[in-house]
């Protein structure tokens, strides 16, 4: 029963993450509400939320999200490219390929001073805000947000970058819990877009 009920909530959390461009944590809280469940109900975890939302996607979305993905995974490139020298990987449902056009891109940058990702972003003329977020390690780190003009989906969107010491990398190419890599590099995010390509030509 509370494997059955765990279920209806990941995939009504995924319909809501597809739908709305929620949040896992917000989407979940919500599908417990919209669902009428205990407040105290087991809530499915992030990967079980992600295959529904693969599901979801495969089944409502399969003609209008490949493009939209591959315009968001562009524009991540453009911006690896110019901050290049912060070792940026791309991580979040860009990278893990779930991604709609409500959703954001998310980079984390590793740096040898936290302060010289701001200063490029001046340099080049991007007005950000700085606020903090919890890193992938669990600790707080600071977090740089603007929105960029996205030619591939004609509108604005939110680019993220989470800022990292310069030796964390070592630790960000440890797998996720699904046994995937949770994030990538330029080189990497490339192969996955050649991949995707080569898929929807099959």
């Amino acid at each position: 029963m509370q494997q059955e009920l765990s279920q209806e909530i990941a995939a009504a959390a995924a319909r809501l993450v597809v739908e709305e461009g929620l949040d896992y944590g917000a989407a979940k809280r919500r599908a417990v509400k919209e669902l009428g469940a205990p407040a105290r109900a087991a809530l499915p975890d992030n990967d079980a939320v992600q295959e529904q939302v693969r599901a979801y996607l495969a089944l409502f979305r399969a003609d209008t999200q490949p493009a939209e993905l591959l315009a968001l995974r562009e524009l991540a490139l453009a911006w690896m490219q110019r901050l290049a020298e912060f070792r940026p990987h791309l991580t979040g449902a860009v990278w893990n390929g779930t991604a709609t056009r409500l959703s954001d891109v998310y980079l984390q940058l590793f740096c040898d001073d936290p302060k010289s990702a701001e200063i490029a972003l001046i340099n080049q003329g991007v007005a950000f805000e700085a606020r903090q977020v919890r890193g992938f390690r669990g600790e707080m780190v600071d977090a740089l947000s603007f929105s960029v003009f996205c030619s591939g989906l004609g509108e604005h969107v939110g680019v993220h970058l989470m800022i990292h010491d310069h030796d964390d990398v070592r630790g960000a190419l440890k797998p996720a819990a699904d046994g995937r890599p949770a994030r990538g590099d330029e080189q990497a995010l490339r192969a996955r877009m050649l991949e995707n390509a080569a898929s929807t030509m099959n």
